[in-house]
């Protein structure tokens, strides 16, 4: 048996029913993903410096934190650009998995009053992509597919028109960079970097004004959070999901810490949401 059947033998059949039952008395339902959410659509998860380098063997000897600043767009803005310009190139190409589906159809299922949410800080806008209403959907850490201005201008812009060419030997962007539309400054993705002060947040802002007041609302109410691949090294969605909920069904292969109030299935997101799709055929 290898240890991955070792931990579905010590977790799995009692923890998909126990979730299942959960979703069954579910009045609303909150979905928190962090990075594991992408990892079966292809997308890397920059875990430590030996992921990170893992992902972009240029690097090697930089970390991520090191890298995913504003000083870099600032000091060395093709290297800023061939790391994120990789990484919008990559969400483009690589589509949401399947689990994606099965969440939206969850959601409609509890469409009825207080309904659902999606919390993430995942910025490679797959739950835009894969159909979740904008309006139920808050993005902690902002969205790779719109830019900001490096140099000050207050209006983020979509990304779609942006195109970067990438030397994979260097990692640097060898395209000319991409430009702010009103003052001609260098552009920068409108996400949260490290050591950033300069994030124009005010659409996630929106967002956020938008999900805290639908967690009013449910408060009192037996609140389902399904919590996907969220770690422990930046635990914002992991920490909302623990106190928003009722119980708490947490998908994760790696920070397997069992919730005090739910069920730890210790496995992928596709997987976990595949098995507990099939383990509640009416939802």
């Amino acid at each position: 048996m290898n240890p991955g059947d070792t931990m579905k033998a010590a977790f799995g059949e009692a923890d998909y029913a126990t979730a299942a039952q959960y979703l069954a008395e579910a009045d609303a339902l909150l979905i928190g993903a962090g990075a594991g959410m992408g990892v079966d659509s292809g997308l890397p998860t920059f875990r430590g410096d030996t992921g990170f380098w893992q992902a972009y063997p240029a690097l090697q000897g930089r970390s991520f934190a090191e890298i995913a600043t504003p000083d870099t767009f600032t000091h060395d803005p093709e290297l800023a650009w061939g790391f994120y310009g990789h990484r919008l190139n990559l969400y483009r190409q690589h589509a949401p998995h399947a689990g994606f589906a099965i969440l939206r159809r969850w959601m409609a299922t509890l469409a009825r009053p207080p309904g659902a949410f999606v919390m993430t800080s995942n910025v490679d806008g797959h739950f835009q992509r894969a159909g979740f209403d904008p309006e139920r959907l808050y993005e902690g850490h902002g969205s790779i597919h719109t830019l900001q201005c490096h140099g000050g201008c207050p209006d983020p812009w979509p990304a779609d028109a942006v195109q970067v060419e990438i030397d994979p030997q260097t990692c640097r962007a060898r395209s000319p960079l991409p430009r702010c539309p009103q003052c001609g400054a260098l552009a920068r993705p409108n996400l949260l970097m490290f050591y950033d002060g300069d994030w124009r947040s005010a659409p996630y802002e929106d967002q956020f004004r938008r999900f805290r007041t639908w967690l009013r609302e449910v408060k009192d109410r037996r609140v389902v959070a399904i919590e996907l691949g969220a770690g422990t090294a930046i635990p914002t969605v992991r920490h909302t999901c623990e106190y928003a909920a009722w119980r708490l069904i947490r998908i994760n292969p790696q920070d397997t810490e069992s919730p005090a109030q739910g069920v730890l299935l210790p496995v992928g997101a596709l997987e976990g949401l595949t098995a507990l799709d099939a383990a509640m055929p009416g939802l």
